[in-house]
């Protein structure tokens, strides 16, 4: 492409991404204002309303004008970074478009996905419950004169106050709640209750299948409930810390307990309970809408919120909301959309390190997510972190000189576990044209260096190759 094609590109990239009016052409395009992270529409928090689908929808991402990239020049470029066929990578990139390969290493062979299983999850939650789907947490009265509070799966539930330029929608508010059950409370002349919980919502185990014992002590995610506050941390003021507690609904209905109190009502946290078919509702919250649940769960790599949202899937295929069930929810939507061959997980954040998935099969769903077929599934594409600049692709990732060509033009899922770090995503090339690609390396027996994957990436949107 020309100097100054080149250069319109890259401005244009550049100036996207900003939300309201110009959310669909950040789909177009990929990449925002380089200033900017990308931050997910603004909801309301107390709204219990049903979102139009065509609300959360953008347009399809821009296939791009250039040519394809020449495969055997592409394949010299990248394989002479990847070091010939021992090396304990698999990769493939494709035409976004047309799904042509144009690079293939051991492209069909499952290998361990880490948190790019994400993608999988989230393509397959918002093509079964919709991008305007909301998770409700409730109370409703109890037996005996109590109240239960009824946990839907919405990790996000807070006790903390809204925090302006917090980077993500108002989420649900643990204290809204409480003073809406105050009020509906101190109506019918109640000034003293016990708070019950149910968690029926969720079934099963609280951890996967290979999950390793570290993972909750370390904080890489709370037990899986299907109701938490703040994902379970105990620190709340310093997010650094992630520590968790080890029984969140317990914590969860004491929480509410000490608000209520606060609000005027004479409060002590009771049992686990299973509400009453029809019970009264005495309030209602609400979790930002699915499109930008999903927008965080990617950019950022939140394994609790990849739990909730699988479990979603499950529930909405009628299953019940356990780890192997909602594993199945989201291969079976898979399947309907013609992404699931390669594909085999046992979780919804990656953190299993049993899972498998494909590079191939990764790239298909990156495509579809960015293709005009499916536009619910937009917001699989603007969470995806930005090279250089935002999530979990922030500096000093796409710094460094080898791999600083990709900085802006590459949009990519990481994953991460001990010995396995995979990439996988979008990028525009030199001419203009866009391409899917999946690299992941490692075997868990040793170190890996996921700046070689950043460098591989780079090296796709630096190839002018068509």
């Amino acid at each position: 492409m020309p100097g100054r094609g080149r250069t319109l590109v890259i401005l244009s990239l550049c100036l996207l991404n900003v939300f309201t009016v110009t959310a669909g052409l950040a789909v177009a395009k990929l990449t925002p204002a380089r200033h900017l992270s990308p931050q997910p529409p603004s909801v309301a928090v107390r709204d219990l309303v049903s979102v139009p689908a065509s609300s959360v929808v953008m347009p399809a991402a821009d296939p791009g004008t250039g040519r394809p990239p020449n495969p055997s020049v592409l394949a010299g470029r990248l394989s002479a970074l990847i070091g010939g066929p021992q090396a304990k990578i698999n990769a493939v990139v494709v035409d976004a478009e047309t799904l042509r390969p144009l690079y293939q290493l051991r492209a069909d062979r499952p290998a361990t996905p880490a948190s790019t299983t994400k993608l999988a999850t989230s393509v397959a939650a918002l093509a079964s419950v919709g991008p305007a789907h909301r998770i409700t947490t409730q109370v409703v009265r109890g037996a005996g004169g109590g109240i239960v509070l009824v946990g839907g799966g919405d990790p996000t539930l807070t006790a903390l106050p809204p925090r302006p330029g917090a980077g993500h929608p108002p989420y649900a508010s643990l204290l809204d709640l409480a003073r809406q059950t105050a009020t509906a409370l101190k109506a019918s002349g109640v000034r003293q209750v016990r708070v019950d919980y149910d968690v029926s919502a969720y079934q099963g185990p609280r951890t996967a299948a290979g999950w390793k014992p570290n993972y909750l002590p370390d904080g890489e995610v709370a037990p899986v409930s299907a109701l938490t506050v703040d994902e379970g941390r105990v620190s709340l003021s310093d997010p650094t810390k992630g520590t968790r507690v080890a029984d969140p609904p317990a914590s969860a209905a004491q929480q509410f307990a000490r608000l209520l109190s606060k609000e005027g009502v004479k409060a002590k946290a009771g049992r686990r309970t299973v509400a009453a078919q029809g019970a009264e509702q005495l309030g209602a919250v609400q979790s930002p809408p699915l499109s930008a649940l999903v927008e965080h769960l990617l950019t950022d790599s939140d394994n609790d919120v990849a739990e909730a949202v699988a479990r979603q899937v499950a529930i909405k295929l009628g299953r019940p909301a356990t780890f192997a069930d909602s594993a199945q929810a989201v291969r079976q939507v898979l399947a309907k959309l013609g992404v699931a061959e390669g594909v085999s997980v046992n979780d919804g954040s990656g953190l299993s390190p049993r899972n498998r998935i494909s590079p191939i099969a990764l790239a298909r769903i990156v495509s579809l997510a960015a293709g005009d077929d499916h536009p619910g599934l937009r917001s699989v594409i603007t969470g995806l972190p930005i090279a250089g600049f935002s999530g979990t692709l922030s500096p000093p990732r796409y710094t460094v000189a080898s791999s600083r060509a990709g900085a802006g033009m590459v949009r990519a899922k990481t994953g991460t576990l001990a010995g396995v770090s995979t990439l996988a995503g979008l990028a525009y090339d030199a001419d203009g044209r866009l391409l899917a690609f999946a690299f992941m390396a490692g075997d868990g027996k040793g170190p890996v260096d996921p700046g070689k994957l950043d460098q591989l990436a780079a090296t796709v949107a630096a190839c002018g190759c068509g």
